[in-house]
């Protein structure tokens, strides 16, 4: 019999799993949690073999959970159930120790299956969080700075203006404009000040 804590923030949704679980002999739901916070006492109380967790909740969300939980020795699988499916929740969550990610609209004996096989530490994807994984994994690599680019973004970095790298570079206050549009799009940020902390991030830059 696998061991089960339920982690969601809405009752109806930990009221309606319980029941669903409740009438499979091959489970027992040991507990319930409302949030992140909540779940690793539950945990360390109960020990359970599965974690069903969702997201989004108040006080502690699942991903910081996840890593709780590894932190204070649970050696339960997180199975990640929940209504979001976009990159932002996917990769965080797999990248937290999730064994599966499921959305909460898997049918019932999937569900099952899914729990079953987390148990044995197999990894268990919805076929829309698979696709998004592999998408992930597919996408080229941020294109690096030109050294162009790079030297107006040392010299915004060392607090001078468009007007001033411009004049030190020789070039055109447009270009300079040019230059870091570019910049951010690369580094995938919106003003200089997160260019240049991101430069900083990736060491690109380094203090001086």
């Amino acid at each position: 019999m696998i061991g089960l804590l339920i982690v969601d923030d809405h009752p109806v949704v930990r009221d309606g799993l319980r029941g669903m679980f409740a009438g499979d002999d091959r489970f027992q739901v040991l507990g319930e949690a409302g949030n992140g916070r909540e779940a690793l006492a539950v945990a360390r109380a109960v020990s359970p073999d599965v974690v069903l967790m969702d997201l989004r909740m108040p006080e502690m969300d699942g991903v910081s959970a996840i890593v709780a939980l590894r932190e204070q020795g649970s050696t339960a699988r997180v199975l990640v159930l929940t209504t979001y499916d976009t990159d932002r929740d996917v990769l965080p969550a797999i990248k937290a120790g999730a064994t599966g990610y499921l959305l909460k609209d898997t049918p019932r004996e999937d569900l099952f299956r899914a729990v079953t096989a987390a148990h044995r530490g197999e990894s268990v994807l919805s076929p829309a969080v698979a696709g998004k994984l592999m998408g992930s994994l597919r996408s080229p690599a941020k294109e690096p700075l030109s050294a162009r680019e790079l030297e107006v973004l040392t010299l915004i970095a060392r607090g001078n203006s468009n007007k001033e790298a411009a004049a030190r570079l020789f070039i055109s206050e447009a270009t300079v404009k040019t230059h870091l549009l570019h910049a951010y799009a690369k580094l995938g940020v919106r003003d200089r000040a997160a260019a240049v902390a991101a430069a900083f991030e990736q060491g690109l830059l380094r203090p001086e």
